[in-house]
């Protein structure tokens, strides 16, 4: 710990009363929570950023859009519009966001409203003709004015929540008790071989109620890299001098990634959801033209494309997740919980 975040762990004490106290009268009903009709799955993190909500809400979607008619809902973090949007044809990442953007690029036939009242923006998706049989929403763990029975809490491999303290002297929203608020704990990120052994090691190190299961989920990246007009695959990358641009809050595994590909890259990383401004896309080009290879490409992430494809020549490398054991066992308790409710 630094010796900054040491000297400000009086004001982390303080904002985990405050959350604790907040949590507590959400428990005991004295704060107002909606419950709604329909299934409502929760996906989020105790922690600021980077566990991988993303390819979790599109794991969902894509085992759940076969039999049910879905809507995702997100707060659209960082958008430059307000209240309740549906995304539709004319939608952009600075008007909705960049992850709700980047799911309505992928899935056509999906729902995808932003809202950072998550009760008016269920109400209005409720109240929609074609209204959806079962509503994900990204980032709301501690969104508590929503009731939902089903929360997903991912943690990474690498930063467990269980090791880390409340802002700002760590980077949890709130203590490490609101855990028990979870049905399922994923703990993402984690290496592709990952032992039974380590696996029983961290679940008994995050300590689960009963009723709580954890489930162990990796990355998966493409064989290729893509835009709108070509492919290339992972391995011809190798022949490219590449300019890898990330706007992430944790671009460590994508870099590991290309480096165990042997692929030569010079790293531009931006904070998390950033705005490329046009001074921003000009040192991104000036870069790219000072590149004296034949064979070079800008390579980004999905999230990162979906706000630099207007502006330049960019390619992005898609991921997802994929579960190490038991992914049956995890889809059979969701399409469970979904199957009760309605």
């Amino acid at each position: 710990m630094s010796i900054i975040r040491k000297i400000v762990y009086p004001i982390s004490f303080l904002y985990g009363e405050v959350t604790r106290i907040r949590n507590v009268l959400y428990d005991k009903g004295i704060l107002k929570s909606t419950q709604f009709e329909i299934p409502v799955i929760v996906v989020g993190n105790l922690s600021v950023g980077g566990t991988g909500k993303t390819p979790q809400i599109e794991y969902l979607i894509r085992q759940l859009n076969k039999n049910y008619k879905i809507a995702v809902l997100s707060r659209g973090y960082k958008r430059k519009s307000k209240d309740f949007i549906i995304a539709n044809d004319t939608s952009n990442a600075l008007q909705i966001g960049d992850e709700p953007y980047q799911y309505f690029k992928k899935f056509s036939d999906v729902t995808i409203a932003v809202d950072v009242n998550r009760v008016n923006g269920i109400t209005q998706l409720n109240a929609l003709e074609n209204s959806p049989e079962i509503i994900l929403l990204d980032d709301a763990y501690q969104h508590r004015k929503v009731n939902s029975a089903f929360n997903i809490l991912l943690t990474s491999f690498n930063d467990l929540y269980i090791d880390d303290e409340v802002l700002p002297t760590g980077n949890l929203r709130e203590r490490v008790a609101g855990a028990e608020r979870a049905q399922i704990i994923i703990v993402t990120k984690c290496p592709p071989e990952l032992s039974k052994e380590k696996q029983h090691e961290i679940t008994s190190k995050l300590k689960p109620t009963v009723s709580q299961t954890v489930f162990f989920t990796t990355i998966e990246y493409s064989d290729v890299v893509r835009n709108n007009r070509k492919e290339i695959t992972v391995e011809e990358l190798k022949k490219y001098q590449v300019l890898l641009i990330t706007g992430i809050a944790k671009p460590k595994p994508l870099v590991a990634f290309l480096k165990s590909k042997s692929i030569d890259f010079e790293h531009l990383q931006f904070p998390d959801h950033h705005h490329f401004s046009k001074k921003d896309i000009s040192n991104i080009k000036s870069k790219f033209d000072a590149i004296t290879s034949d064979h070079k490409i800008i390579v980004t992430t999905e999230k990162d494309y979906v706000r630099l494809n207007d502006e330049l020549e960019v390619a992005y490398l898609e991921i997802k997740t994929r579960f190490i054991e038991h992914a049956q066992d995890f889809d059979k308790k969701v399409v469970n919980y979904i199957k009760r409710v309605l």
